[in-house]
């Protein structure tokens, strides 16, 4: 399951929460964030029962949220482990670089 993140629910979901959260920023114009869209998809699956939790947050409408985390770039995808920002990636890449942040830090 992947949640929608806005700069409304950013500290509830993720800074309160516990665990590992991989947040997807991106654009519904971005070609990029498209390609990559299928991969968070399937990684939310795989490793929801291991603990996982997975958002998207659309840079357009949650510029706050965006700025606070100093992203120019997307796709970016963040990984927040307990409330705190631990990793990320900016770019598309395939399945197996974000996958191994996902163990990583799991």
């Amino acid at each position: 399951m992947v949640n929608d993140i806005t700069d409304q629910n950013f500290e509830e979901e993720i800074e309160s929460g516990e665990g590992l959260y991989m947040v997807d920023f991106w654009a519904e114009w971005c070609g990029p964030c498209r390609m990559i869209a299928p991969v968070v998809d399937e990684l939310a699956g795989e490793y929801l029962e291991k603990g996982l939790k997975v958002g998207k947050l659309n840079v357009d409408h949650n510029q706050a949220t965006s700025a606070r985390f100093g992203v120019r770039s997307i796709p970016a995808v963040l990984f927040f482990k307990d409330g705190e920002l631990v990793d990320q990636v900016v770019g598309a890449g395939p399945k197996a670089m974000y996958e191994s942040k996902v163990l990583e830090h799991l």
